[in-house]
């Protein structure tokens, strides 16, 4: 405790005479901490105090809630934080009830959002609005377990997030790759689809056995940036999907992926529903039509999604996962981000050491087969074991054929604007705007003309 106490005394040197104590000052807690002047124990010892910690994530894995409610939630009651838990359909949902809170004044300590499980374009939103707590995963112990260098092209997928420089302000916690999945009982893996215009041409001979989940879900979100990929008119796949939508401009975009939605377009009548196509609204769904024989196919993030699946019951085992779109796999990490209006950040921070120890990775891992977000290079052999140990069955592919189809995910700012062009082209089926005018007019409502 008089470690903590000198901790604070020297962050209170640099407040303003006639300010609040430091106990009470969470904008001095962030600066001292963020300028390394406090402690992990320092940390630790001010979560305590804070007492609990409000974190919201996408609940749709009732595996991954059930891990968290018990494993994750003991490991805080141990550091004396109670975990509250919200559960969340849309991660958007927890990032715009931070920035609503931030535009009625709310500041650090005075909002709702204590964690998020995030990346991508919510990162990127949050980011954009000045509303991250700040650079803080490198300070925190278990990013040890993590490759940082810039120079170290191992790290890349630590300091990018969609192409967007994370900057240390979220900590990996997952990893995953897209990965679709067949029933081997209706559709052998010989006879599955493996490129876009193979599956284009199965549908047109088997209707109604696919579709894929809606954007804005992030699943759906991935399938429409592989088709992006897959039809470039350059023929250079992912490579211009790395630059933000400002470099590229609105005129380079629609050029970009014009042939990519003219693609969704010809395979929507052949898609589950006809005329009146089905797009199901997360994994959950699109698992269960695959269960219930409506579909062969289905398209999410996790390798590990088949084994879970076929173990709990909700897959028939005769499901196997399926390399699908060869060449065009995209992977990625995501983190934990403190908003910078959360109203408990030192029990924030412990929250996002805690979920990458070690221990917390492999305990997941081992229970519900997630893949660890750390480095594995970076672990002891014994923890290493441990992983390869607690490493699921892949069900019909392996880590070899993953890595050869893998490619990196799209820029967070052109994310923003594909699922745009897809809600009005494709969902809304818009056909009184050319798909050009449609890019043009989601692009100028993002950054204007």
């Amino acid at each position: 405790m008089r470690k903590y106490l000198v901790g604070l005394v020297t962050a209170m040197v640099a407040m303003a005479s006639g300010a609040t104590s430091y106990a009470a000052d969470e904008e001095a807690f962030r600066d001292a901490f963020l300028s390394g002047n406090l402690s992990y124990d320092d940390v630790l010892a001010r979560a305590a105090e804070e007492g609990e910690v409000n974190w919201f994530f996408w609940g749709g894995s009732q595996a991954l809630n059930t891990w968290v409610e018990t494993s994750v939630s003991a490991a805080m009651a141990e550091l004396g934080v109670k975990l509250n838990v919200t559960h969340i359909t849309n991660t958007r949902d927890a990032v715009d009830l931070a920035l609503a809170e931030k535009a009625t004044g709310k500041g650090l300590g005075e909002g709702s959002v204590d964690a998020i499980w995030i990346n991508g374009e919510n990162f990127y939103t949050l980011a954009k609005n000045d509303l991250l707590f700040g650079s803080f995963a490198q300070l925190l112990p278990s990013s040890q377990y993590l490759f940082w260098d810039p120079s170290d092209a191992r790290s890349g997928a630590n300091l990018f997030d969609f192409g967007f420089p994370t900057e240390s302000r979220e900590m990996p916690w997952g990893a995953g790759q897209y990965i679709c999945y067949i029933d081997t009982s209706r559709l052998s893996a010989s006879d599955a689809p493996t490129t876009f215009a193979e599956l284009e041409a199965w549908l047109q001979d088997s209707p109604g056995r696919f579709t894929y989940i809606a954007p804005p879900h992030f699943n759906g979100n991935t399938f429409v940036q592989e088709v992006m990929y897959a039809h470039n008119p350059d023929g250079t796949g992912h490579a211009p999907f790395m630059s933000s939508a400002e470099s590229l401009g609105s005129a380079e975009i629609a050029r970009l992926i014009t042939p990519g939605f003219e693609y969704l377009k010809r395979i929507e009548p052949n898609l589950l529903g006809g005329s009146d196509p089905v797009y199901p609204k997360d994994q959950n769904v699109n698992e269960t039509l695959v269960a219930s024989g409506e579909v062969d196919m289905a398209c999410r993030f996790g390798t590990s999604a088949v084994h879970t699946g076929i173990s709990n019951g909700t897959l028939p085992p005769t499901t196997q996962n399926h390399l699908f779109p060869e060449g065009y796999m995209i992977g990625n990490k995501n983190f934990i981000g403190i908003p910078g209006n959360a109203p408990h950040p030192a029990a924030a921070l412990v929250l996002a050491n805690v979920l990458a120890s070690p221990d917390s990775q492999i305990s997941r891992l081992e229970t519900i087969g997630y893949e660890i977000g750390i480095d594995a290079p970076k672990l002891s052999s014994t923890d290493l074991q441990r992983v390869a140990d607690g490493m699921p069955p892949l069900y019909g592919v392996t880590l070899e054929g993953l890595g050869n189809n893998k490619v990196p995910d799209t820029n967070a700012s052109l994310v923003d604007i594909i699922e745009g062009v897809w809600m009005e082209y494709i969902e809304r089926g818009d056909t009184s705007r050319s798909l050009g005018q449609i890019v043009a007019d989601v692009y100028n409502s993002k950054y204007g003309s």
